[in-house]
């Protein structure tokens, strides 16, 4: 397994975490041991969002003697009294939601609480007026609460709490098909959603990934929006890439998903090679670098996707990110104009230039 530190905290995250929406229709007895078996690999962040109330006291069996290990990323909003999933925002419903989470969990604390699925503005503000927002804070004061987040598919939302200064994980859909305004969920154009991730990377704000299979459309040629399938490997390093992102959540049902996901640390580079993506991305995204290297290798040497991602981080604001380029034992100053990755590049973006272009900025 892999791990990336979240930046405000101590805490180093599998790159694979395990979303919940699925499992419970397995039964609790495959639900702990799909638990077992995931923290036997390394996993250790877990969403709670469940589609239904089965998988909170296996989870909490699961983790007992390893409590302080896993992160758990608790969602305020989603409640459970009937059985299955409901969404709320009255605080009195989302106490009690949250209360009997713990309690089904066997814990009294909250590694990540997350203010759960505000996709409008007029919600947030309902969040804010209707005192949630001041109940989690408390919490984080009083230490059950170590980390606040929020999750969204909204990126003008997200840029409103990113303003306030206020959340450590943001959990965000990314993948393919809404990056490129296709989809359900596809808000927001390619530059508003490069530049939210961006965004993120530059203030420290980790992203935690839903949906990275669309859902599981981008899975089937049929119901993929492009006409054309992409694997569960493409897609998972397609988010690994995005700026900020510290860990992808697939959703599985039960053990056999589980240990499909996780042939994804031993697969070859070819097979997660999501390149084949310029071949049907829409027009507004060419001439974008997505750091996929499909130009890779370079005659010089050279990381040119994350070259490219330290100079788009740079331009955002995050002073680190030029720190990062300044150390490279191969900046864009040793390109040699071959044009190599010019003609590799699926998204036509004219590297050999882009190259100068940094040079430029950095001064190397």
């Amino acid at each position: 397994m892999e791990y990336r530190k979240l930046p405000r905290g101590t805490e180093e995250i599998s790159i694979l975490g395990l979303g919940n929406s699925s499992m419970g229709q397995s039964g609790e007895k495959e639900v702990q041991a799909s638990v077992e078996m995931a923290l036997e690999n390394g996993i250790n962040y877990f969403d709670m969002a469940a589609a239904d109330d089965v998988p909170f006291a296996p989870f909490g069996r699961a983790v007992a003697g390893c409590r302080n290990k896993v992160y758990f990323q608790v969602h305020f909003g989603a409640e459970y009294r009937t059985g299955t999933y409901g969404w709320t925002l009255d605080l009195d419903k989302i106490k009690k939601s949250v209360d009997w989470q713990l309690e089904m969990m066997k814990t009294d604390y909250i590694d990540f609480g997350f203010i759960h699925c505000i996709d409008e503005s007029a919600d947030l503000d309902k969040v804010i007026s209707g005192g949630t927002l001041d109940y989690m804070k408390r919490l984080k004061e009083q230490g059950v609460i170590r980390h606040i987040g929020l999750s969204s598919h909204t990126p003008d939302v997200v840029e409103k709490i990113l303003d306030m200064g206020l959340i450590d994980m943001l959990m965000f859909s990314i993948n393919p098909a809404y990056d490129y305004r296709r989809g359900e969920y596809a808000i927001g154009s390619v530059d508003e959603r490069s530049a939210l991730y961006r965004r993120c990377e530059a203030e420290g704000v980790a992203i935690s990934v839903m949906k990275a299979f669309g859902g599981g459309q981008l899975l089937n040629a049929k119901t993929s929006p492009f006409k054309k399938a992409l694997t569960e490997y493409q897609c998972i390093q397609y988010a690994l890439d995005k700026p900020g992102v510290v860990t992808v959540l697939p959703g599985i049902r039960g053990r056999e998903d589980l240990k499909r996901i996780l042939g994804f640390l031993e697969a070859s580079p070819e097979e997660k090679d999501y390149s084949v993506i310029g071949t049907f991305a829409p027009q507004d995204a060419e001439g974008i670098c997505v750091y996929c290297n499909h130009c890779q290798p370079c005659p010089a040497g050279i990381d040119v996707g994350l070259i490219n991602k330290y100079y788009d981080l740079s331009r955002d604001g995050d002073a680190l990110a030029k720190d990062h380029y300044m150390n490279l034992q191969k900046t864009a100053g040793d390109c040699i104009s071959c044009g190599h990755c010019d003609s590799r590049c699926p998204f036509h973006v004219e590297q050999g230039k882009r190259m100068q272009e940094i040079r430029a900025y950095f001064g190397k």
